[in-house]
């Protein structure tokens, strides 16, 4: 025999506890929100700066700097290039540093 409630109620109490499920996600979500919205600012310029030097690092062995793993970086180049030109402004370089190689300007 099947143990479960026959009538609706129990389909009741289920949208309710989904109903409840919701509310603490959206609770959850907004003190989320109230907690990290201060470090926002702060976590993107240390996302901007790792990148950055993940680009020099990538770059390096172009700019005649010695790079230990330029047989990895060099596979990765292709992909850092549609982000160059915004890297090599906000390093202040007005023009791109491979002039003859890499024209981005």
């Amino acid at each position: 025999m099947d143990s479960r409630p026959s009538s609706g109620a129990g389909a009741t109490a289920r949208r309710g506890l989904a109903g409840l499920r919701r509310a603490v996600a959206a609770v959850s979500d907004g003190l989320r929100e109230v907690y990290v919205a201060p470090y926002r600012r702060t976590f993107a310029r240390a996302q901007r700066d790792e990148e950055d030097l993940f680009m020099m690092l990538v770059v390096s062995e172009a700019l005649g700097v010695p790079n230990p793993a330029a047989g990895t970086t060099l596979e990765l180049l292709p992909e850092m290039l549609d982000r160059f030109h915004d890297w090599h402004l906000r390093m202040g370089m007005e023009r791109s540093p491979f002039e003859e190689n890499l024209r981005c300007c």
